[in-house]
């Protein structure tokens, strides 16, 4: 039984700090956690009268087959094996920070001749300074096109600037780039400027400020009213980037104060960056999987999760009063930065004001967060309830599943399965279907052979190698994008079938019709009710989800078809194109010279395909 092989695994598990890794039947990593005793936290989450009320914790220990332990000789050692464990196996029972996405940054590729400034999210190139990172993309991009205007460093792609023509683009024109490209500003310019750039990133504003107010005004003394205009504007633009981190405290020096709110549900973090004592941003987290965790663990987790991605680690960290014991914290911290990081509760004083003021809006944006969800499952329940009354469904259409066909004229026929669940989509369970046999246009044939293939396979066996957690599932509801024929198709196809009861409708876009077997009439359902709008949502979706299909296919079709069209043209210098412009769009678009530096690719053959290419107009 699983209960024997969990308490035989348990019996084995040492008295020792270290790592333990959560298995289920696939060998999958489900959850990865660190201990100052690994045998008592480990058997803690199969007790029977455990006092863990985290409902994810509970569905997790039901699906552990196997348990792994690491012994490390301290605790410290623990928290940086357990960052590289979930780093590299993304457990999905961790706490992680809503979307798990990397953080922006500003990198700058100071080791090219004529640096970039862009907005990246990685930070592993060697010869880049990063800068960040930062919590708002927008904010990131709001930020480069204020100082793109001001130091007009090139905004073109590559280590080399500018185009092969010899021409200056568009952007020397509207002033936003020097023109490195054809000899318009020396290397040894455009490097300055990049180094005034590094300066206003790195916090100090002053000396551009005061550059930008002597050029204005000797500007304005010599009557150059448009230029004296221009570095105004300029001027006012830093100044507005530099009233965000107007907040001073310079006694403080360089600081992260962390609040952090959980609740039974869901759990926020609010962290505030002062760098030399300003406050630069306010950064707002929301974490998965924190529900229920003790707040000391929650912040342990985050501080894991952020700082191991930060390219900087402050010098003191101030948290909440209520973390615990956050010794190990602060050793895994300082190891990381190679000097001491002090995280601490203050006291007293402007810190301890500083992390109230972090609490306070950690609490408020987890009730605020609390309070949309609740909202929102409101309104979908409200949906899902009117849909049973107005369809007359046996029982409240918990998942619903949509189909729909793409094509154009009958080429490259596809079909999409997307699947809501308690009215939310569950992007898991989607499937894409290729159509294939059919001669011309025949979109209820196809339907026909996509809800056969879906349906043909909700019984198979789970130890199978054909089963499939989204096709084993039974739908409370499917609706069907189209009329009275496409209806007609599904309900044929699923009567070949022994299935269970499921409720089918469609949905047809003209007028927003909703078509029931064995009622010639449509329902109508009122334009703003809750019901018709989550149908047209997933309506939307399945279209979407099927016109995306639809493309990648017909795109790949098309570069088949091109390729096959250039002589000297096989199977490897066809992939050595594609590896190395990324898409055959860029193959039609590139210059002569672009073409003889493909590695693999003869010169000679270069120049072919380059004639061919617009012989033939880049068909």
């Amino acid at each position: 039984m699983a209960a024997d092989r969990i308490e035989s695994q348990l019996k084995g598990v040492p008295a020792k700090p270290g790592v333990y890794l959560f298995r289920d039947a696939q060998a999958t990593v489900l959850y990865v956690g660190k201990a100052k005793s690994l045998r008592p936290r480990v058997r803690s989450y199969f007790q029977a009268g455990s006092s863990d009320t985290r409902q994810g914790i509970r569905q997790m220990a039901g699906r552990v087959e196997t348990i792994e332990t690491i012994v490390t000789r301290t605790e410290v050692e623990a928290l940086h094996l357990e960052q590289n464990l979930v780093k590299r196996h993304r457990p999905p029972f961790n706490v992680r920070l809503r979307d798990d996405k990397s953080f922006p940054y500003i990198a700058v590729t100071v080791e090219d001749d004529y640096p970039r400034v862009m907005f990246t999210r990685e930070r592993h190139r060697r010869g880049v300074e990063y800068f960040g990172p930062y919590a708002n993309a927008k904010k990131v991009r709001e930020t480069l096109d204020v100082l793109n205007r001001v130091f007009r460093y090139r905004p073109c792609e590559g280590p080399q600037p500018g185009r092969h023509s010899g021409i200056p683009c568009l952007d020397f024109h509207i002033e936003r780039c020097h023109a490195p490209c054809v000899g318009y500003i020396s290397k040894e310019d455009y490097r300055e400027l990049i180094e005034q750039v590094i300066e206003f990133l790195s916090g100090d504003d002053k000396p551009i400020r005061r550059r930008l107010e002597e050029q204005m005004r000797a500007a304005a003394a010599e009557e150059r009213f448009e230029d004296a205009a221009r570095y105004r504007n300029r001027l006012k633009a830093i100044e507005r980037l530099s009233e965000r981190q107007a907040v001073e405290r310079r006694e403080m020096g360089s600081v992260d104060v962390i609040g952090v709110a959980v609740s039974p549900e869901r759990a926020a973090v609010q962290l505030f960056p002062l760098r030399e004592g300003r406050m630069v941003d306010r950064y707002a987290f929301h974490l998965e999987n924190a529900a229920g965790e003790e707040l000391g663990e929650v912040l342990e987790q985050f501080c894991l999760e952020y700082y191991g991605s930060a390219p900087s680690i402050p010098p003191q960290i101030l948290v909440p009063r209520d973390s615990g014991d956050t010794g190990a914290l602060q050793s895994f911290l300082s190891e990381r930065r190679g000097s001491q990081v002090e995280v601490r509760a203050p006291e007293r004083g402007e810190k301890r004001r500083l992390q109230e003021l972090a609490q306070q809006n950690a609490e408020l944006a987890l009730a605020s967060e609390t309070f949309q969800a609740e909202t929102k499952r409101a309104r979908r329940v409200e949906a899902l309830e009117e849909l049973r009354e107005a369809l007359n469904l046996e029982s409240l259409p918990i998942r619903i599943e949509c189909f729909d066909i793409s094509n154009i004229q009958g080429q490259e026929i596809v079909g999409s399965m997307v699947v809501f669940e308690d009215g939310v989509a569950k992007k898991s369970h989607y499937r894409k279907f290729g159509v294939q046999g059919l001669a011309g246009q025949d979109d209820f044939a196809a339907m026909r052979e996509v809800i056969a293939r879906r349906f043909a396979r909700l019984s198979v066996d789970p130890g199978s190698e054909e089963w499939n957690e989204s096709f084993s599932a039974t739908p409370n509801l499917v609706v069907i994008d189209g009329g009275k024929g496409q209806l007609s198709a599904a309900l044929a196809a699923m009567q070949e079938l022994d299935l269970p009861r499921v409720a089918v409708i469609s949905l047809a876009k003209r007028i927003e019709e909703v078509f029931v077997p064995g009622r010639p009439d449509p329902i109508l359902l009122p334009p703003q009710s809750a019901g018709l709008q989550l149908l047209q949502r997933i309506r939307d979706e399945a279209h979407r989800f099927a016109i995306t299909f639809h493309r990648q296919r017909r795109d790949a079709a098309a570069r088949e078809s091109m390729f096959d069209q250039l002589e000297g043209v096989g199977p490897a210098r066809r992939r050595a194109l594609l590896q190395h412009f990324g898409s055959a769009e860029r193959v039609v678009s590139a210059s002569r010279e672009e073409l003889e530096g493909v590695p693999g690719v003869p010169a000679k053959t270069a120049r072919s395909i380059y004639a061919q290419l617009h012989r033939t107009g880049g068909a």
